[in-house]
């Protein structure tokens, strides 16, 4: 039940891993200007905000409790902390680094006016710290892969 359920979150975790690397491609940095850029770019950084999130929401909110579930741990009852300590424990990912990217989404969340070049400092290390995500993302399919194949 809990395998069948985590690989159904996988799936859905590879198709925005996928998106993300795609949007990558046609964004260019330095971002300098957000209106200079192209629709097409344009485009591309709206993809990857979006994919961004919904990957950190699918790991952090699903794929996380799903994994310690499949390997025997009891989620019941347990809070998003707990959770995270558990995964650090697994060598997943250390709650600083999860800490800096709700930071960096809830950066990237909000827009305000008169604060464009924020927002593109953001986006910029939205795009650095995508690689990281998808990382956790592998790391947690390598585990379960493992787990898997004893």
């Amino acid at each position: 039940m809990f395998a069948k359920r985590l690989e159904n979150y996988f799936v859905e975790a590879k198709k925005h891993i996928e998106l993300i690397k795609d949007a990558k491609e046609v964004i260019t940095l330095p971002i300098a200007n957000y209106d200079k850029l192209s629709n097409l770019e344009k485009f591309a950084i709206n993809a990857l905000i979006f994919r961004f999130s919904k990957l950190q929401d699918l790991i952090g909110s699903k794929i996380f409790r799903a994994f310690l579930e499949f390997n025997k741990f009891d989620t019941q009852d347990k809070s998003f902390l707990e959770i995270l300590k558990e995964i650090e424990k697994e060598g997943i990912i250390d709650i600083d680094s999860w800490d800096e990217f709700r930071k960096i989404r809830n950066l990237i969340a909000h827009e305000y006016p008169g604060e464009e070049q924020e927002a593109l400092e953001a986006v910029e290390h939205l795009i650095a710290k995508s690689s990281e995500l998808i990382a956790v993302s592998e790391k947690i399919m390598e585990k379960y892969d493992a787990i898997n194949r004893r």
